[in-house]
């Protein structure tokens, strides 16, 4: 039987060790300060912004919200995140993801100041991480290796594979396990054996967006599974990218959907805003 990587239990852990943290810094009279602006009322995003929100307060971070509605411009945002860019009060800036058609996603990323950017979307973001600069590390990825090494996962040489090559997900993750010291293969839509390849894998990180596309078949016996996916299925259940009945026999940890990867992807929003603090001391 497999060990259920417990996100909810780890994040908990994580926040309660940044709400000390951020005392300290409010002993120094640093407040840390957090602004969120979601354009329109897409459920699935008002949900994440309230959950931004609860953990900001939990952790002591102050957290301005800007809803704004769907018909916002493109430049009435982008002027925003100007305003917010100039205010020394702020510490990060988080656009909600996705935004209504008619904005430029990435004119609006590539706005947002890269020393402000918690998500870590920005080209500055990415291209320090890429060369192990210092910079912000986006979330979902970020606590991907926080869980594995808090779970006692060791990374050195193991051999990883990422099945996805999203900007948000599956190119930094491949980054990051290759800092982590870690023989890394990125497989996508257009790879070839991809099963064969899934099975090599000591580490197999799956963030493709396809329900339940994962099974035993692709699982090495006592492989760390951990599944990025979030979906709804026919029952309108929670599920991810792996079938998780299948392939938990097989593996030696797993990642549970709902519990695992989503809650700390908000805990390491958390602490890149707190570590902002010594970012923006550069």
């Amino acid at each position: 039987m497999a060990n259920i990587i417990d996100g909810k239990k780890i994040s908990a852990e994580l926040k309660q060790e940044l709400k000390e943290k951020v005392a300290q810094y409010k002993e120094q009279g640093i407040e840390i300060c957090l602004a969120v602006i979601q354009v329109g009322n897409d459920k699935a995003s008002s949900v994440y912004v309230g959950n931004k929100k609860k953990a900001c307060e939990f952790v002591g971070i102050k957290s301005l919200s800007y809803e704004l509605p769907e018909e916002t411009t493109e430049e009435e945002l982008l002027n925003l995140v100007q305003e917010l860019n100039d205010r020394a009060d702020v510490n990060g800036i988080l656009v909600q993801l996705p935004l209504p058609k008619h904005i430029d996603e990435n004119k609006v990323i590539k706005a947002i100041h890269p020393l402000k950017d918690v998500d870590g979307f920005h080209p500055e973001s990415v291209g320090a991480l890429s060369i192990g600069n210092k910079g912000f590390i986006s979330c979902t990825p970020y606590g991907i290796v926080e869980l594995l090494k808090r779970t006692g996962v060791e990374m050195d040489g193991k051999e990883c594979v990422v099945v996805g090559r999203s900007n948000i997900v599956g190119k930094p993750m491949a980054i990051l396990m290759l800092r982590e010291n870690a023989t890394v293969t990125v497989a996508h839509s257009h790879t070839k054996n991809l099963r064969e390849i899934c099975k090599r894998a000591d580490i197999l990180i799956v963030a493709i967006g396809k329900p339940k596309f994962i099974d035993d078949s692709y699982v090495k016996d006592g492989a760390v599974v951990i599944d990025v996916g979030i979906h709804r299925n026919e029952d309108n259940k929670l599920c991810g990218d792996v079938d998780f009945d299948k392939v938990e026999p097989v593996a030696s940890a797993i990642t549970p959907v709902p519990g695992g990867v989503g809650p700390m992807t908000i805990a390491m929003l958390m602490k890149n805003c707190v570590n902002a603090v010594d970012i923006q001391k550069q």
